[in-house]
């Protein structure tokens, strides 16, 4: 039969285990001799009880008394000892595996390149958090797995030197118990998948809804949001209460033919103590241990289920661990001082887009269409790979497809109209890596200095997530000031004044001009005084540049540029 290419193919999630079992071996090897210890002492009480019966009892010896209460002394402290240290092993095993694995999907979410992954920020989270712990319970999962197998094994052998039916009971009943659990198993995998997809798409819509409850506010889309959101998460109650019925039905059957199985090895021994053929001391070890059994035999029911959920965890991950990056950055280095020149670029709104800023110039791009603003920021921003439209960005005379992504980001800076707030101070949002030399002239210039003045921290106060401590227009000053305490080469702002006031607006566009001047400077707006304060302007309409001159002779001279700019 021939084997097509995708069964040849490993399957990334079943990777993502494999990369955990193997970096985690020694702890694994460890946990495993521990528990197995544990779980051979566990087993060997009720066959150390059998042995005390059918020695101690019939010599009535004080010796043979003390030696019984030693062994089982030394069984009870090898239980206690091995199981204390076994789980801290695998315990600390797989905290440290999550810890790993929810750093690397973090990675990779903040790597320069974008990936192809089809994920909400909400979904990328809760793949970060609870699939990152559910893939490393696998640390854990294995050496119980095999621990329980040692006492189902342990406990065979003991039963078949006893009489061999006792001991082929015990290995049929623990293959047919998994023969029919692993079957339940497939469909918890599946389940458990689908619940956190459900789950990450209700934590992805309410992220949306926390950064849009001003928005929604305003024109009363309170409700709609509303129950857009019961919706996602009515969808996602019904899948956990799906997977909690098949885990209860799974965890009922499992408990159920186990007990069957512990009671189909005590009717047998009773029989066959009754029929003379196995002792009364090895009466008492069958029956302790087919009480004994129920416990590895439900620990080792159990493992294909948590495997399964491991292994559907491990594949969610790999959305985002497996997919391919946007784009394959260059590897050329940029040299300061450099022309921006956008040559026919073609993408959504943008029909051909050509014009040329010059080193240390000044220019605004006023956008008749915003949609048109936002494509071209996005364009010299390298969030659209440069293979997925048309014509060419160049910074230096160099095409930013041949640049590495370290490189352009150094050399050009595109600083979006909703530039993200982080939590900490206005300092730490202003220069987060604590390398800027120019954070003092960047709050004056972006006009901060009102907001610093206001708090006894000065530029040390907190800032909540997203800025929620601030108002839409210190939150806009805050990010412009970042972007301007970066100083790079070349720097493009989008809509960096639409929320404050007129005033700070004319005296945040005297700023930038003064404080930029020598540097390349692109500002997308509508705003007069930024567009006065630049040395030219470009008109784009309609996906192109239609005029290009200065604020106040486009206004003596364009109708329809006066009508779209003027206030």
């Amino acid at each position: 039969m021939k084997t097509t290419a995708d069964t040849q193919r490993p399957r990334p999630g079943a990777g993502i285990l494999r990369t955990a079992l193997r970096r985690n071996r020694g702890a694994v090897v460890r946990g495993t001799v521990l528990m197995g210890l544990y779980q051979a002492g566990e087993t060997a009480f009720p066959i150390a009880l059998g042995l005390i019966v059918e020695y101690t009892m019939r010599d009535r010896s004080l010796g043979s008394l003390g030696l019984s209460i030693a062994s089982l002394a030394v069984i009870i402290t090898t239980v206690s000892l091995s199981w204390r240290f076994g789980m801290r092993v695998l315990q600390k095993a797989n905290t440290t595996e999550a810890h790993r694995w929810r750093v690397r999907v973090a990675e990779c979410g903040l790597q320069p390149v974008a990936r192809d992954v089809d994920l909400k920020s909400g979904e990328i989270l809760t793949i970060a958090t609870e699939d990152a712990d559910q893939t490393a319970d696998i640390v854990e999962v294995v050496p119980l797995l095999i621990s329980s197998l040692v006492a189902v094994v342990v406990a065979s052998v003991a039963l078949g030197l006893a009489d061999v039916r006792l001991g082929l009971l015990v290995i049929v009943g623990t293959v047919g118990i998994l023969s029919v659990l692993s079957v339940m198993s497939r469909r918890i995998g599946s389940s458990t998948q689908e619940q956190q997809a459900r789950v990450a798409r209700a934590g992805a819509k309410v992220a949306d809804l926390i950064t849009g409850l001003r928005p929604l506010h305003g024109f009363g889309g309170n409700h709609a949001a509303f129950l857009s959101y019961r919706r996602i998460s009515t969808e996602a109650r019904r899948q956990a209460v799906t997977v909690a019925r098949v885990n209860g039905v799974y965890a009922g059957t499992s408990l159920a033919l186990n007990a069957v199985l512990a009671a189909a090895v005590t009717l047998l021994a009773g029989w066959l103590a009754y029929s003379g053929r196995i002792t009364v001391g090895e009466l008492v070890m069958a029956v302790g241990l087919a009480q004994f059994i129920m416990e590895p035999l439900k620990m080792f029911s159990e493992m294909p289920k948590y495997v399964m959920m491991a292994r559907a965890s491990a594949e969610r991950m790999a959305l985002v661990l497996a997919a391919p990056a946007l784009s394959d950055p260059g590897t050329g280095l940029l040299e300061p001082g450099g022309d921006l020149e956008v040559d026919g670029v073609r993408h959504e709104s943008l029909n051909g887009l050509t014009f040329k800023v010059h080193a240390g110039e000044f220019v605004a791009i006023a956008a008749y269409q915003p949609r048109a603003a936002a494509d071209l920021a996005a364009v010299l921003g390298a969030s659209v790979p440069p293979g997925s439209y048309g014509g060419v960005v160049r910074v230096g005379g160099r095409e930013i497809a041949e640049l590495s992504v370290e490189s352009l980001r150094e050399h050009l800076l595109v600083n979006p109209y909703d530039g993200e707030i982080f939590e900490g101070s206005l300092r730490t949002n202003i220069d987060p890596a604590g390398t800027s030399e120019s954070v003092p002239e960047a709050v004056e210039a972006s006009m901060l200095t009102d907001v610093v003045a206001l708090h006894r921290e000065g530029l040390d106060h907190g800032v909540r997530d997203r800025g929620a401590n601030l108002s839409g227009g210190q939150r806009q000053r805050l990010s412009l000031a970042r972007a301007l305490a970066a100083d790079s080469d070349v720097l493009v702002l989008h809509d960096p004044t639409t929320a404050v006031d007129a005033v700070t607006e004319q005296l945040i566009a005297r700023n930038v001009a003064k404080l930029r001047k020598g540097r390349t400077t692109v500002v997308l707006t509508s705003s007069p005084a930024l567009l006065d304060a630049a040395d030219r302007v470009l008109v784009l309409d309609g996906g192109v540049v239609t005029a290009e001159d200065s604020h106040r002779h486009l206004l003596a001279s364009d109708a329809d540029y006066c009508r779209a700019v003027a206030r």
